[in-house]
């Protein structure tokens, strides 16, 4: 299993300082890091500081998230094919919703091969002071990418008096009150604090059953395996059931009186099926928060 950890933040809030100083830990602990870095210009400024001998694989004029999402798993799958790494390093856009980035990294064709560690948010202190100058979208996504954070950077904290620091965490605990709030200058994080993270939970179905797994997240994953087949109104039924906060459900299920697993994919209550022509694992993957509460499919 490849440990896999998603950075996320502002442009300028200090994600590239962190990079920058995580792969030295690595290399520190002799751990192989590769690197796939989502920016939205056409030149890529930030991979310069990636060193030669690292793998790295760069998205360029696009996002992790939506449209982009098919293209960061045939990144991750050529990594996980033709390069040698531990732990693998996506550095999203400023631009990012959290959920959506995580959702293009979890693929039911690679899932039991990264063990998603989480998300580490590193976020402009003195920016977030003067959050209510920023556009009511660009403070919304502020406020998302702090909300579902496993580790939150609050990064600058030099440029802050001792007042001004102490508003910012009680603030940001508001806002998040289950991750872990550093405060950072120069994006500087121990990787003993993001050993400690942990956003993947895995089930293996034999047979239908209720199941409670994993540790309690905020945001974090479940991989369900299917050993049978089932009718696509079973299916939707068992969607019905499930809380508001599963955000996302994609992978291929096993249908009744159909060869192939059929792709199916789930987000804000809309349900799409799609015929698979080659035979696909079963098995999907969920994203939401709490996921490890989920009852999984009953008859």
């Amino acid at each position: 299993m490849k440990d896999v950890y998603l950075f996320s933040g502002f442009l300028g809030s200090g994600k590239t300082s962190m990079l920058t100083n995580v792969i030295k830990q690595l290399k520190e602990r002799n751990l192989k890091p590769a690197v796939i870095m989502n920016e939205l210009g056409k030149l890529p400024f930030d991979s310069q500081t990636v060193e030669e001998d690292i793998p790295l694989k760069e998205m360029l004029e696009g996002c992790i998230c939506c449209s982009g999402s098919e293209k960061t798993e045939a990144q991750i799958q050529t990594l996980l094919l033709n390069e040698d790494f531990d732990v693998l390093i996506i550095e999203t856009t400023g631009a990012a919703h959290p959920v959506e980035a995580l959702d293009a990294v979890y693929s039911p064709l690679f899932a039991d091969q990264l063990n998603i560690k989480g998300i580490v948010t590193v976020a402009d202190s003195k920016l977030w002071l003067e959050r209510e100058s920023l556009t009511p979208q660009v403070r919304s996504l502020f406020l998302e990418q702090i909300r579902h954070a496993h580790l939150l950077l609050a990064n600058k904290m030099d440029l802050l008096s001792e007042s001004e620091q102490a508003k910012v965490i009680f603030e940001m605990q508001g806002i998040n009150s289950h991750a872990f709030i550093l405060q950072t200058t120069n994006g500087q994080v121990s990787y003993k604090l993001l050993e400690n993270l942990q956003a993947t939970s895995r089930i293996s179905k034999d047979d239908i059953h209720s199941a409670k797994i994993g540790k309690h997240l905020h945001l974090s994953s479940l991989l369900i395996e299917f050993n049978k087949s089932y009718t696509q109104q079973q299916i939707e039924d068992w969607i019905k059931t499930l809380p508001s906060t599963v955000y996302r459900i994609k992978g291929y299920i096993p249908v009744e009186g159909v060869k192939n697993p059929m792709l199916f994919q789930y987000a804000y209550g809309l349900v799409q099926w799609l015929p698979e022509y080659i035979k696909m694992p079963a098995k999907v993957v969920l994203i939401g928060e709490n996921v490890d509460e989920v009852k999984v499919i009953d008859e």
